[in-house]
């Protein structure tokens, strides 16, 4: 069977499994995530707190994402990407028997959730990197069926968790979502990826360092991880915060905090079917819109007091979150040579999900003294800038960038 040009990656047939083992695994990931917020709100009541949770899901990311990327660029990938699942498997199997024991205390949830953020800070470096060793040329088309499924799952996984939470309780959100693992596990024992050259003697800190300066050293790429990194810091953290605005601003539950969820999955889940069908040339002018939108739907949410017009800043802040991050990934991954790709991706992990967490640490904090829509509004307004300098200089990062890559077949 042979897949239109918008679907080319899955004519490799070991892209066809993965994808398929990610999108009943992801979709409990969707689910847990949504319960773990929820339980942490409910048992404590503090927004510090759920703060604190979402900076020890992703924190690790920030210290070992770099390091994650420089050991999938020496190591067997597929196994790398086996151990992270296992262990992601294994911490959702602890969530799910202390709840179902009824012995669940705020140290243990935010001790699950630092396992979790340790097994994603070397999980995201290792897939990307895999996608793109099996996928060649069609990596682009690689990493947008990638977002696709990922935010396929994010529509369905919230609005499913809600229901499994308000019908039978958090543990078995937890307890589906272990479960859910075994389809990607599957998948990842029975994949064959294709020999990559071996790998250079230096490793380590020279290693790593090695691709630091490739990455800091190219105008384009410097751009980027530098815009990701304040979108990061001050806009994604709204969604550590969405229990307190769907609890105390608009008096709702788990169930709209599950429709908001979803509808924000589904904003992201256009932007990446959109992708599908986008090249690398003029990718980095769509992460800049990505950031702009995504702002935009911020403030927005952070002035609204109705749910209906809060679904559509929402539906906006997910159309931009992916058009932004996937966008900057495939753009990466049209820039870096492959014996870079884990180390250059690993960075964009630091930046991307490792530094969320210390403005979700911060606006949990600050959101204990001041109105959340403010904190939320505040963060925006700061990407919203960002984007807008990212625009400015934009022409003269890409005539640089031709300089520096006088060959490059399609300039992002």
């Amino acid at each position: 069977m042979t897949f239109p040009s918008w679907l080319r990656a899955l004519n490799h047939a070991p892209l066809r499994w993965f994808f398929a083992g990610q999108a009943v695994s992801v979709t409990g990931t969707w689910m847990q995530s949504l319960a773990m917020g929820w339980l942490v709100y409910r048992v404590t009541g503090s927004a510090r707190l759920l703060g604190t949770a979402a900076f020890l899901s992703q924190a690790p990311a920030f210290f070992l994402g770099a390091w994650g990327g420089s050991l999938a660029d020496r190591v067997d990938r597929r196994r790398m990407l086996l151990l992270t699942q296992w262990v992601s498997c294994l911490q959702a199997v602890g969530l799910a028997a202390a709840t179902f024991a009824d012995a669940v205390t705020p140290g243990l949830l935010l001790g699950l959730a630092l396992v979790l953020g340790l097994a994603n800070a070397f999980e995201i470096p290792a897939r990307h990197a895999l996608l793109s060793d099996i996928a060649g040329a069609d990596t682009p088309n690689a990493v947008a069926i990638n977002s696709s499924v990922v935010n396929g799952a994010r529509v369905v996984g919230p609005s499913l968790g809600a229901y499994v939470v308000a019908l039978a309780g958090e543990r078995w959100c937890f307890a589906l979502n272990a479960l859910s693992y075994a389809a990607v596990l599957w998948a990842l024992f029975h994949l064959r990826a294709p020999p990559r050259p071996v790998a250079p003697p230096q490793g380590g800190l020279g290693h790593l360092r090695d691709g630091v300066r490739h990455a800091f050293g190219h105008p384009l790429i410097r751009a980027m991880l530098w815009l990701v990194t304040a979108t990061s810091f001050f806009a994604l953290p709204y969604a550590a915060l969405m229990p307190v605005l769907v609890r105390d601003v608009m008096g709702g539950d788990a169930t709209l905090l599950g429709r908001l969820l979803a509808t924000a999955g589904a904003g992201s889940l256009l932007a990446a079917l959109l992708l599908l069908r986008s090249r690398v040339t003029g990718m980095a002018r769509r992460v800049g819109l990505g950031v702009t939108v995504l702002s935009v739907g911020l403030l927005g949410a952070a002035a609204s007091r109705q749910v209906e017009l809060t679904q559509g800043a929402l539906f906006l802040v997910g159309f931009g979150f992916i058009t932004a991050m996937a966008g900057t990934v495939t753009a990466l991954q049209g820039l870096v040579a492959p014996g870079y790709r884990g180390r250059v991706i690993g960075l964009f992990t630091m930046l991307f999900a490792g530094v969320t967490p210390f403005g979700a640490l911060l606006m949990g904090t600050a959101v204990e003294r001041w109105p959340v829509q403010g904190v939320l509004a505040t963060g925006a307004t700061v990407a919203l800038l960002s984007s807008a300098a990212f625009h400015a200089a934009l022409p003269g990062l890409r005539r640089r960038t031709l300089e520096v890559q006088p060959g490059l077949a399609e300039l992002p």
